[in-house]
């Protein structure tokens, strides 16, 4: 089969590099791809949302299936575009429809989805420019802190948490009146602040049945110690720890099942992964949101785990046979350190020249903001590469990670040294 991968980041490479080890998988092109999905595939200078661009290189090449990687592309329809498309309607595509992606694409549609199907999450209320007063009244019946979260995509930053009521009314105001985060924030849901360890569960699933993958647990944080502001992910663990059999049993019966059953009563079609963050209150897991795609740098440790043909997996998901399809998991854990851009998640520069790929044999480097020039690889991005390694405990994994983090360089790099410190 003729795969193609649409996106550019760590995710992406993972997903590349999994897919590249089927037996399936006759040719493989990544849209845009970077450095690293170039020394395994075909990578095409097409953007993730240039439907016509990606049409083309579809026929062209003779693809048979079509990962889609980042939210974007999803939010906007990409799965209806190939459906309605008699060249394409053929082609399979990993990745919800538009009705479905929703659940990532507006929080106030997400929530309302949770309160219909009785999935446990945090009280909350939206609010938009012409009741702003109403937002600034909830937010006083609130203790702190206050969490704020812009309706639309943001790219990871639309989501506030401020511990001073003033502070919070203030940047209620910022979002809806001023636009903070532009078509994102014209809608903000304001809920209450849950206590606890968050972990994130990654499911599969044709519309019809599911399979849940490994538990992983990100740190979004610049800052050691989980201090500072929010980022796209500096590192992840897998498997979690303290989500013990009974805990994951909760998660499957009180979230899982009734989120698939919910897309199906909703009647929202959904062939694809199904992210759910997730908080630990006490004994008990909550969502704190849902992503319609496979999170980053998360794939970096939940798919390398993955001992089933990926390919595989997504022929059964596409023809609605997943119940059919054991899925094997490696029983060691993985982890991954992110390396990032000096001044990253702010300003950072690019172009920097990075040393020492070569010498890496105890990890395996994920690209993701990295491209190939002039026979170099150099940074193009905040988040630059991620450091993943296995172990039998995850302190082994990622004290092998560390160790190769040691061989490489480049200016102003920068990570976390306390990944999994929590644990």
């Amino acid at each position: 089969m003729n795969i193609l991968v649409l996106g550019s980041g760590g995710r992406e490479h993972t997903f590349a590099w999994k897919i590249a080890q089927s037996k399936h998988c006759s040719k493989l092109f990544v849209a845009p791809g970077n450095s690293g999905t170039k020394a395994l595939a075909t990578n095409l200078d097409i953007g993730v949302t240039d439907f016509e661009a990606i049409k083309s290189a579809v026929i062209t090449n003779k693809i048979d299936i079509v990962i889609v990687g980042p939210e974007d592309p999803l939010v906007q329809g990409i799965h209806d575009f190939f459906l309605n498309d008699l060249d394409l309607k053929n082609v399979a595509v990993i990745g919800p429809q538009k009705a479905a992606a929703e659940l990532e694409g507006s929080k106030e549609f997400a929530k309302e989805f949770m309160k219909r199907h009785n999935i446990p999450t945090a009280a909350y209320q939206s609010f938009k420019k012409d009741n702003v007063e109403e937002g600034y009244k909830f937010l006083e019946t609130l203790k702190p802190p206050y969490v704020l979260k812009a309706d639309g995509l943001a790219a990871g930053k639309g989501v506030l948490i401020l511990d001073n009521l003033n502070e919070a009314k203030t940047e209620l105001k910022n979002m809806l009146v001023d636009a903070k985060f532009g078509d994102a924030s014209t809608k903000v849901v304001i809920e209450e602040f849950l206590d606890g360890i968050e972990l994130s569960c990654f499911v599969l699933t044709d519309g019809n049945d599911y399979k849940i993958l490994p538990t992983a647990k990100d740190y979004k944080r610049i800052g050691e110690g989980d201090i500072g502001l929010n980022t796209g992910g500096m590192g992840a663990v897998s498997p979690v720890p303290f989500a013990t059999e009974e805990f994951l049993n909760k998660i499957e019966n009180r979230i899982v099942k009734p989120t698939v059953e919910g897309l199906k009563k909703d009647n929202l079609p959904y062939v694809g992964f199904i992210f759910i963050g997730l908080i630990k209150v006490g004994d008990d897991p909550k969502v704190i949101e849902y992503n319609v795609r496979m999170g980053d740098p998360e794939t970096e440790v939940v798919l390398p785990r993955l001992k089933t043909d990926i390919v595989k997996i997504f022929k059964a998901m596409s023809n609605q046979t997943l119940s059919k399809v054991d899925i094997d998991i490696d029983n060691r854990a993985a982890t991954t350190v992110m390396l990032v851009s000096g001044g990253y998640p702010e300003a950072y520069e690019k172009g920097k020249e990075i040393f020492g790929l070569e010498n890496i044999s105890e990890s395996i480097v994920f690209h993701a903001g990295s491209k190939s020039e002039n026979e170099k690889i150099v940074t193009s991005g905040g988040r630059v590469m991620a450091v993943t390694s296995y172990g039998n405990s995850y302190e082994e994994a990622i004290k092998k990670s560390y160790q190769s983090i040691n061989l490489l360089c480049f200016d102003k790099m920068y990570y976390r040294k306390d990944i999994g410190f929590d644990l």
